[in-house]
């Protein structure tokens, strides 16, 4: 990459990568095949059934996420000073906020539901992150800033609970993912419960000490992010609004309805697939969904399922 390169995007309008060696990584990551997937991945499955706007994919919430995490790792560092700042920290977290849903399979979680049932390891996004990671070109690609590099984001997005404040950028309460996805689902959604004064929220973020657990058998405090009180009613805002996303568009009934369906009927079609009798389910031989049937511990053949294989014979 010779040049900065730009990406429009509807929720963060321009979206810049400067000639850095590591935003250079990042671009590189972006154009491999298991990153470009994703633009065949919908964010919210079968959502659009109700709200025809919901068609907004993986592929433009990672870059997103990317994006929010870059502007927390900003506030990190402006906080922190330059003596207490890390940058192969900051790069490990803000890499991992690019790449933690590449794992996903078609139809987002509907998918990793049926794989729970059937117990399938390459349906779970985690496992196939992980391998997409560790073991893919992708690999390769994060190689080149450090030959540990993989495995540190890796590690980073298989945590539970965040350990330092780098972290948290990545998965806490108030991380990068979360606030990518309740800004853009409802944008594209179209629904406007109530606004997240974004702008407002980042500009009140402090960073101080929390304990880590939850009663006096706390394992002690982590640095993570706090809100000052001028943010109080944002803040009351930013909770009340991802709560109403769940019956008003996660939980709507009609896509449950959906998700229900496809599951029952993927779970048929495997379980023929399984048992030798591929004629009846009505799909090819080198389809990939009977490619997956037959070897459900493939990455390659996990990594071959988008929304479209299925769209395409059973939709």
């Amino acid at each position: 990459m010779t040049k900065p390169q730009r990406i429009r995007d509807p929720l963060h309008n321009l979206i810049e990568f400067n000639t850095s060696e590591f935003e250079r990584v990042i671009w590189k990551v972006i154009q491999t095949k298991p990153f470009q997937r994703l633009r065949r991945i919908k964010q919210l499955g079968f959502s659009d059934l109700t709200f025809p706007g919901a068609t907004h994919t993986r592929f433009a919430h990672s870059i997103g996420v990317f994006h929010t995490a870059r502007q927390l790792m900003k506030i990190v560092q402006e906080k922190l000073g330059t003596d207490k700042y890390s940058d192969s920290k900051a790069s490990v977290a803000l890499a991992a906020a690019l790449v933690h849903d590449l794992g996903h399979g078609m139809f987002s979680h509907t998918f990793e539901s049926l794989g729970k049932k059937l117990d399938l390891k390459m349906a779970r996004h985690e496992e196939v992150s992980k391998q997409i990671i560790l073991n893919n070109e992708v690999a390769e690609v994060l190689k080149e800033l450090g030959s540990g590099f993989p495995r540190d984001v890796s590690t980073l997005i298989s945590k539970g609970t965040p350990s330092d404040l780098y972290d948290a950028v990545v998965s806490s309460q108030f991380d990068a993912d979360r606030l990518d996805y309740m800004q853009r689902d409802r944008l594209m959604t179209g629904v406007q419960n109530s606004g997240i004064d974004f702008a407002w929220l980042i500009k009140n973020l402090e960073i101080g000490e929390v304990p880590s657990g939850v009663d006096d058998s706390s394992l002690g405090n982590i640095e993570t992010f706090i809100l000052s009180p001028k943010a109080i009613y944002a803040a009351e805002t930013y909770v009340l609004s991802l709560f109403q996303l769940y019956p008003t568009v996660y939980y709507h009934k009609t896509t449950r309805g959906a998700e229900k369906m496809f599951s029952f009927l993927m779970l048929r079609v495997l379980k023929l697939i399984r048992d030798n009798q591929t004629a009846k389910t009505g799909l090819p031989q080198n389809h990939p969904i009977v490619k997956f049937g037959n070897d459900s511990d493939s990455l390659e053949n996990a990594l071959a399922l988008d929304d479209n294989v299925s769209g395409d014979h059973y939709g």
